[in-house]
């Protein structure tokens, strides 16, 4: 089963928390109550992340973190590749760090990269503010009910 890593999982959350208050910036601590996540966690995500400037960080009282560009020219591939490196299937694929010890006896030499093309197009036509569509219904309805409660 081809599957994205816990971490990617939760950098993908906190980004689409952060595309929630737009230009507004987020403490970690903030960050990590609003998603649920543990702290340390929401600290090693974000440092992912801002070293390659997905997101920025701002020092002093109003400080915190928020996105390095609008959401929408945000990729999933982006968030991706911030967390786990290149997007590659297999060893042998365009752009991968990694070698394959038969990669010149293989049969299906350059085919994967085909495949590794496609799915690195699919999650770069998602962007963050696509992700955060249902997030933001989410918050609305939470938003709702907070109201009827009180």
């Amino acid at each position: 089963m081809f599957r994205l890593n816990r971490l990617t999982d939760y950098a993908v959350v906190v980004m689409a928390q952060l595309a929630l208050r737009d230009k507004a910036t987020m403490a970690a601590g903030e960050l990590a109550r609003d998603t649920g996540m543990p702290l340390p966690t929401v600290a090693k995500v974000l440092n992912a992340l801002a070293r390659d400037g997905l997101i920025v960080s701002q020092r002093g009282a109003a400080g915190g973190y928020g996105l390095g560009r609008p959401a929408d020219e945000i990729s999933v591939a982006d968030v991706i590749q911030a967390i786990e490196g290149p997007i590659a299937l297999t060893a042998c694929v365009e752009g991968s760090t990694s070698h394959c010890e038969v990669e010149s006896l293989c049969p299906m030499r350059g085919g994967w990269d085909k495949v590794n093309r496609a799915i690195r197009n699919a999650l770069e036509s998602v962007t963050l503010a696509d992700m955060a569509e249902p997030v933001m219904g989410f918050e609305a309805r939470r938003a709702a009910e907070d109201r009827l409660r009180a």
